[in-house]
């Protein structure tokens, strides 16, 4: 990919964590190629964060897909500053080992030596409030707590922008509000550039500083929202109701334009 960096006075300024630039996607289907993404342009800011919704099937997941590198576009370009560290709706962590061995297997994955990966994995499990979790089983961690060992494996890899793809969607809404606060957290102490996909609109306002609104298939950019409204936020706090029944009007516009019920 190409590098987001470029010198200032010999001093190494980053330009964005994400670009994003007329980026298409097809796949092969049974009546041809079928387009996903058309004609995508955006951009995520040095420690932005940044929630891509949409309907189902809009292509927000495809979108991740290829800023992580794991599929290329059919036409545009994507750069990003750094690798980038992905994070699912399910929590892929191997129940044969303890979190803190989930966690140094991605520090091992990233070079940090043996003798430092302990320590390293107590410190991230802590940035996560699971300090003392380090010997903990898979199965003896609640959903809520084997998102935030992902989180924290997530974070082991030391880049500078989180891709997460709806990781909280299948967390009970006390569990997952509770996420929410821990994230704008951790987000705040790490300076982090965030690009998160969700289908809950209230969850998007809650979150970023900036919504960015995918159109039905095939997924295009319908409209963009600053959310200039101070963190620490709840859902249920009236300025984030209001936007997010603005944006629901927007989404709901979207999803009968396209004929999708």
């Amino acid at each position: 990919m190409a590098t987001a960096l470029a010198k200032a006075d010999d001093v190494e300024v980053v330009e964005y964590a994400a670009r994003i630039e007329h980026v298409s996607k097809s796949f092969a289907g049974p009546a041809g190629q079928q387009l996903v993404l058309d004609d995508i342009t955006l951009d995520v800011a040095p420690g932005e964060f940044v929630t891509l919704l949409g309907a189902s099937g809009c292509g927000k997941s495809t979108l991740l897909n290829l800023v992580a590198g794991l599929d290329q576009p059919s036409a545009g370009s994507i750069a990003t500053h750094g690798r980038p560290a992905l994070m699912f709706q399910e929590h892929a962590l191997f129940p044969w080992l303890t979190a803190g061995k989930n966690i140094e297997l991605a520090l091992k994955l990233g070079g940090v030596p043996k003798n430092e990966r302990r320590g390293r994995a107590e410190e991230l499990l802590e940035l996560v409030r699971l300090k003392g979790s380090y010997g903990k089983r898979v199965h003896e961690l609640s959903g809520g707590m084997r998102q935030r060992v992902a989180l924290a494996r997530a974070l082991a890899q030391d880049s500078r922008l989180l891709l997460m793809d709806e990781p909280f969607a299948a967390l009970d809404a006390i569990t997952r509000d509770l996420l929410h606060d821990e994230l704008t957290r951790i987000w705040a102490e790490t300076g982090l550039s965030v690009l998160f996909v969700t289908h809950n609109v209230r969850e998007a306002v809650r979150l970023a500083q900036r919504v960015v609104l995918l159109s039905s298939r095939p997924g295009r950019v319908a409209r963009e929202w600053r959310v200039d409204i101070p963190q620490p936020r709840r859902i249920e706090d009236a300025p984030v109701a209001e936007l997010s029944l603005e944006i629901t009007d927007v989404l709901r516009g979207e999803i009968r334009r396209h004929g999708q019920h």
